[in-house]
């Protein structure tokens, strides 16, 4: 075992573990992740709650006694959601107390059938932190354009926010704005704007995903030559919008007011091609300021044979451009894949919760007592 993660961690990149179960928290794990593997938060979303609730560890008395009280099922998920995003959040309070409430976090997603739905978005991601009430949670809202304003309307209202399926470079931007006009509600509420925090979820691997695969479609020594390249790009030139739009004017202001900067969380950094290192979007997305959000097989891999040399974002901008322009020179439309790679998750997102309601519907069922 390298320490490759403390490396990391001391590089200024925050290590977050992209998975929750109620046996994490349970058995004493997740708090040995924290003490041993330099575990400073927790990511959610739909897909890894209904893993863990479809394997059943844990949750079979707190089932039993919502089926007996006979509650809705999409009551019943919130009921048991947020029972493991608190819990999770007192094991990591002591982070967020030494990190000042920049670590330390958990994130929980809004519904994601409401990911085009700002009003609704709105009024869920307060229900969330009024049902977790832990400082140290953050609420995760899809950077759609129905997103885009509930993130606004949300901060300004003092909720920190994880902004999550992040892919495209323009809409990062977008994020941003949002963050910022969010703060400056904020600030005119009369909020204090060091407790309100955020990151920005920008996906990786995903990217090359569907890049490699229209490349392996134009089939030439150039495309073949690109492959695994527009993910770090992409992610890449996201870094270098974080550090022009928290120099500008603008931020300069909310700085003044004790603002934090929301920083880039890279995610979705499981590799998906086994002819990639297994830390590939680790190893070569490290600058201070970011946050890596890992599954745990990542995580292992990480600590075990993890490359971390230090800043290896700084001065890749030029070539980050250029592999992007040359994908995009062999007909592979940059904001073709970047749509659909958000409509896909907002469907895989729901496709999961939709998963998760009837698993539980049927346990609510199977535990209901007889009436008599």
């Amino acid at each position: 075992m390298t320490d490759a993660l403390k490396r990391l961690s001391d590089e200024g990149v925050a290590i977050w573990l992209d998975d929750l179960s109620r046996k994490r928290i349970t058995s004493g794990n997740l708090a040995e992740l924290i003490d041993q593997q330099h575990i400073v938060g927790v990511t959610t979303n739909p897909s890894i709650f209904q893993k863990a609730i479809s394997h059943g560890d844990g949750y079979e008395q707190q089932l039993t006694d919502l089926a007996t009280r006979k509650v809705t099922v999409d009551e019943a998920i919130r009921m048991i959601t947020t029972a493991d995003v608190r819990d999770a959040a007192d094991i990591l309070r002591p982070v967020f107390d030494a990190t000042d409430g920049q670590d330390g976090r958990v994130s929980i997603e809004v519904d994601p059938r409401l990911a085009h739905h700002t009003a609704a978005t709105v009024a869920e991601a307060k229900q969330l932190a009024w049902l977790v009430d832990r400082p140290n949670t953050l609420i995760k809202i899809p950077a759609t354009k129905a997103g885009l304003p509930a993130i606004t309307e949300v901060i300004g209202k003092g909720i920190s926010v994880n902004v999550t399926l992040i892919f495209s470079l323009e809409r990062y931007r977008e994020v941003m704005d949002a963050y910022l006009a969010g703060l400056e509600k904020a600030k005119a509420a009369g909020l204090d704007l060091s407790l309100i925090h955020s990151v920005a979820s920008f996906f990786v691997s995903r990217v090359d995903s569907e890049i490699d695969k229209r490349l392996d479609a134009v089939g030439t020594p150039e495309a073949k030559a690109l492959k695994g390249k527009a993910a770090l790009a992409n992610a890449r030139l996201a870094y270098q919008a974080f550090e022009e739009v928290f120099s500008s004017d603008r931020w300069a202001a909310l700085d003044k007011a004790q603002a934090n900067k929301q920083r880039p969380l890279w995610a979705s950094t499981g590799v998906k091609d086994p002819a990639y290192k297994d830390t590939l979007y680790v190893d070569d997305l490290v600058a201070p300021g970011t946050v890596n959000t890992m599954p745990e097989a990542t995580l292992d891999a990480t600590a075990d044979h993890g490359q971390i040399t230090g800043n290896t974002i700084a001065g890749t901008y030029e070539q980050a451009r250029a592999e992007l322009d040359a994908v995009a020179k062999l007909g592979i439309s940059y904001d073709d894949v970047v749509q659909l790679l958000e409509d896909e998750g907002v469907e895989k997102f729901e496709a999961s919760w939709i998963d998760l309601l009837n698993s539980t519907e049927a346990e609510l069922k199977r535990l209901a007592p007889s009436e008599g």
